[in-house]
């Protein structure tokens, strides 16, 4: 039993929603940018997109979990503190130690990641709409955890380089929590989360399998 209702829930985003706007715009422009720099590399692209994504995450942490989302549930504090810790790995494999790198090529891995940030970006919204529960009483892209993480898995698709193990951890376990939730409250559009964390990781990992036994190094086509 989730120690809150679904009115209670909605009504979170609701509050949220109005009091952070127009972040929301904010985001998206981000998420496009972000996309871009992934499709066009420049000196710094990484860098950047993994600023972006410590952004997206710390923001999450800090404002959604810990400002609002822990008024309905105690749980909020320790999310919020993994949000924040997910925010620094992406500076610390991102520009202290850079080990990620972005890129959409022609490739099953890239163009599946793609469909993820389509959907996160823009079938999630819309679907939350046809379910009955659109804005502001729904998950936004950039500001909301569950569209995020997809977005976040999607991207993780896009790169060109094995991804550290570490990163995909915190994203990993928010999948299945927001799917459990997503059953209990009936956010359907949150069944897509699950799919997001079991299809990358996944995929991930076979592709670093795979990429190893051809006796090949760390860069994919």
């Amino acid at each position: 039993m989730l120690p809150f209702t679904i009115d209670q829930f909605l009504g979170v985003f609701e509050h949220y929603n109005q009091a952070i706007w127009p972040m929301h715009i904010v985001a998206y422009i981000l998420g496009i940018a972000v996309i871009i720099l992934a499709a066009k590399e420049t000196r710094y692209s990484n860098q950047m997109i993994s600023v972006a994504l410590a952004c997206f995450w710390g923001w999450m942490g800090i404002v959604y979990h810990l400002m609002y989302f822990s008024t309905i549930n105690r749980a909020a504090l320790g999310f919020g503190i993994l949000f924040i810790i997910q925010a620094i790995l992406w500076l610390v494999f991102g520009v202290v130690r850079p080990k990620l790198a972005f890129r959409v090529a022609a490739n099953p891995y890239a163009l599946t990641g793609l469909a993820l940030i389509a959907y996160a970006m823009l079938i999630y919204p819309l679907l939350g709409t046809l379910l009955g529960h659109g804005y502001p009483h729904s998950p936004s892209f950039g500001v909301a955890p569950c569209p995020t993480t997809i977005f976040t898995f999607g991207l993780l698709l896009c790169t060109s380089a094995r991804v550290p193990k570490t990163v995909l951890v915190i994203p990993f376990i928010w999948s299945l929590i927001g799917f459990s939730a997503a059953l209990v409250l009936g956010v359907r559009e949150d069944i897509g989360l699950l799919v997001a964390g079991m299809l990358s990781v996944g995929l991930l990992l076979w592709r670093d399998r795979t990429t190893i036994h051809a006796g090949k190094r760390e860069r994919y086509a």
